[in-house]
């Protein structure tokens, strides 16, 4: 018995060091192809058009933690109108990216989850390299546990669950890997920083992502009221500022929608709507020289000639009427993503 039992220790670890070889060989593939894949580590992570391009203002935003309140709220309107042009995307707590390249302590990356032609696997921009984390643990939650996806503007991350100590302001379409729901309170994980406690009212909590519920007019409308005054922040894909395809690509995504991640594409996929056709919850296009060059703003169709949008470095997501001068010459179609 005993000979036998020595036999069986040797055939599994035999085994054992077979699947960490494959596993070590599987990854050093997999970074020589250029597939090194990673995780955002922060609430929300910039990208932006080049390396090394911050102010001194940008600070609180390539930082880690990241301070995006203190950010947003310190630019001048001057400040804010210089991203335009400057900045690609953000990306949120948790979600995956693909590392395309290395300079210094700044990655190129492309963030998953946010479609667009530039790039096959995801939206491309630079980042500080601080702001991610290979999350080899964290990935394994994300496959095997069920999600939280928060479904506020803004929520908070707790160190304990009687919220005590506040850990980390989070925004709406994060999603994390549920340890545990416990009364008013769910246990979440993080990428790099353990488990953590957000309040349930804040969140839904799905087996998968794709047990999303299909979504109605009425529930991504609700969804975008809720960032009414929110300022515009060029490149914002967060509760923390949007710019006007973030808001839009942001609001599905929360209601279990993937769409393109900028407005001209946005004005590409989906149904094309007639202009009397117009239904809550349809996208509508503007675009340059009188609606027939580029497409350049987007907002939500909301009924009785009205659209929500977040408009400009100069204002907040608001309700305006979509045929009014300034947008009614420059009206370029509609598209419908909800069935």
């Amino acid at each position: 018995m005993e000979k036998l039992r020595k036999w069986m220790v040797g055939i599994l670890s035999v085994m054992l060091v077979g699947v960490l070889s494959m596993d070590m060989v599987s990854a050093k593939n997999s970074s020589e192809n250029g597939s090194e894949t990673a995780y955002i580590d922060v609430a929300a992570a910039t990208l932006w058009v080049g390396p090394e391009r911050l102010r001194p203002v940008d600070g609180p935003s390539a930082s880690n933690p990241v301070d995006l309140r203190t950010w947003t709220s310190s630019m001048s309107y001057e400040e804010k109108l210089w991203l335009v042009g400057n900045l690609e995307t953000q990306a949120l707590l948790g979600s995956k990216v693909t590392i395309l390249e290395k300079q210094g302590d700044w990655v190129k990356v492309a963030a998953h989850e946010q479609p667009t032609p530039r790039n096959d696997v995801g939206y491309p921009g630079w980042m500080p390299k601080d702001q991610l984390t290979d999350g080899a643990g964290f990935e394994k939650m994300v496959e095997r546990k069920s999600v939280a996806l928060v479904k506020e503007p803004t929520t908070w991350l707790y160190d304990d669950m009687e919220k005590t100590s506040e850990f980390m302001e989070i925004s709406m379409n994060t999603r994390l890997p549920v340890l545990k729901e416990v009364g008013s309170m769910v246990l979440v994980m993080t990428p790099t920083d353990g488990a953590k406690w957000l309040s349930i009212q804040d969140v839904d909590v799905y087996e998968s992502v794709s047990d999303i519920p299909s979504t109605t007019a009425d529930d991504v409308i609700e969804t975008a009221e809720k960032f009414l005054g929110l300022p515009y922040l060029w490149a914002g894909m967060s509760g923390f500022g949007f710019d006007c395809s973030g808001f839009t690509h942001t609001v599905y995504k929360t209601n279990g929608i993937t769409i393109p991640r900028d407005s001209s594409v946005q004005a590409t996929h989906g149904t094309p709507v007639a202009r009397e056709d117009l239904q809550k919850g349809d996208l509508i296009f503007f675009a340059y020289n009188n609606g027939q060059g580029r497409v350049h703003h987007v907002g939500m169709y909301i009924g009785n000639g009205k659209m929500i949008h977040s408009p400009n470095s100069s204002t907040t997501v608001k309700i305006d009427d979509y045929d009014a001068p300034g947008y009614g010459e420059e009206y370029a179609g509609a598209r419908r993503y909800l069935d």
